[in-house]
């Protein structure tokens, strides 16, 4: 999500599209690319192609809402559909950045997650930060995140995304904080001071990361005993026969969503597309190529039990998890990622 994926170079692009078709539209589609992006090909880009007749260009990026700001204001928006980070879309909309969304052109409001649903976007699936770690040289499994403080039990560095945002809910989880206490603790001065004494124990033995293809590379290295990573990218690992691991115990969730920047001449083309990616099947065969849950429900019918265990919507993963507070760190983001900084910076 936003900032923690590979950057690529500005303008990459990958053109999907159907030849020979009549009056066939074109749409640019924005994503973070990596394994997700690779999923989206198979499971929406490609057949919507197909179906359609439009051509769909891809492109990457990192999730700088500044460039979304400033095709805006120039009028000049050439994205058409974008996907951001759960946290960034309640500032995008408040800036009049996005399209508002009519949820009935897209599909049956019931049908879907109620969290995924918001006036300026759809979510586009669920996805978790987790413990994981190598089975490989781990023999024995790290479960919680007290285990992830534990240095004696298991020494060796540990790999943490370089941010305020999933690592002082890590660090409350770690000092015995119930998941559903975690907010109102980080809400208050001590609760932000009891994050960072525990931030404190860790802190020699951290190593950190930016972009969210590095756990699972400095876990095959061995550069790291385990990490916090995008579960996404540890369910890539495991298809390419790397044995990793997770715990989804004090796992912490959100949603990426589909949005529409302000502006677009292809609005409508937009909301095709979007409609298109969001039915059960479409996200069914997107579930079955990265271990990311469908935000309809009704795609989770259609998947088999093996699929389910994986992602972070199944009834056993969900049952110990967090839900990131998405307005929590709209409201309070920005203090805390500075404090963060000065604390990592010493």
């Amino acid at each position: 999500m936003k900032l923690f994926f590979k950057p690529v170079l500005a303008g990459a692009a990958l053109s999907v599209a159907s030849m020979g078709m009549a009056h066939a539209a074109a749409l640019t589609l924005v994503n973070f690319g990596g394994a997700n992006g690779a999923a989206q090909k198979v499971a929406y880009i490609e057949p919507f192609a197909k179906e359609t007749g439009d051509s769909v260009t891809v492109v990457e990026f990192n999730g700088e809402l500044a460039k979304i700001k400033a095709m805006v204001e120039a009028k000049r928006v050439s994205w058409d559909v974008v996907e951001v980070d759960g946290g960034d879309i309640g500032r995008a909309c408040e800036e009049g950045l996005l399209e508002k969304i009519d949820v009935s052109k897209l599909g049956n409001k019931a049908d879907f997650l109620p969290s995924a649903i918001h006036e300026c976007g759809l979510g586009a699936f669920v996805w978790s930060t987790v413990l994981a770690y190598d089975a490989d040289k781990l023999k024995v499994a790290p479960k919680t995140w007290a285990d992830f403080w534990n240095v004696k039990k298991f020494p060796g560095k540990r790999a943490m995304k370089k941010g305020a945002e999933y690592t002082l809910e890590f660090a409350l989880l770690a000092d015995g904080v119930a998941p559903k206490d975690v907010y109102t603790v980080l809400g208050t001065k001590a609760g932000v001071d009891r994050a960072f004494k525990k931030l404190d124990e860790l802190k020699p033995y951290i190593q950190w990361w930016e972009a969210g293809a590095q756990p699972p590379q400095f876990l095959v290295a061995g550069d790291v005993v385990m990490s916090t990573a995008f579960n996404g990218r540890i369910d890539a690992a495991q298809r390419e026969g790397k044995n990793l691991k997770v715990s989804w115990i004090g796992s912490i969730y959100t949603l990426d969503f589909w949005v529409i920047p302000k502006g677009t001449p292809n609005k409508a083309l937009a909301e095709k597309f979007i409609s298109f990616a969001s039915k059960p099947e479409a996200q069914k065969n997107y579930a079955s190529h990265i271990s990311y849950g469908p935000v309809n429900n009704n795609a989770l019918k259609l998947l088999d039990a093996q699929t389910l265990a994986k992602l972070p919507t199944s009834a056993a993963n969900a049952k110990e998890a967090l839900q990131l507070n998405l307005a929590f760190w709209t409201d309070r983001g920005e203090e805390l990622e500075q404090r963060f900084t000065a604390w990592a910076a010493k």
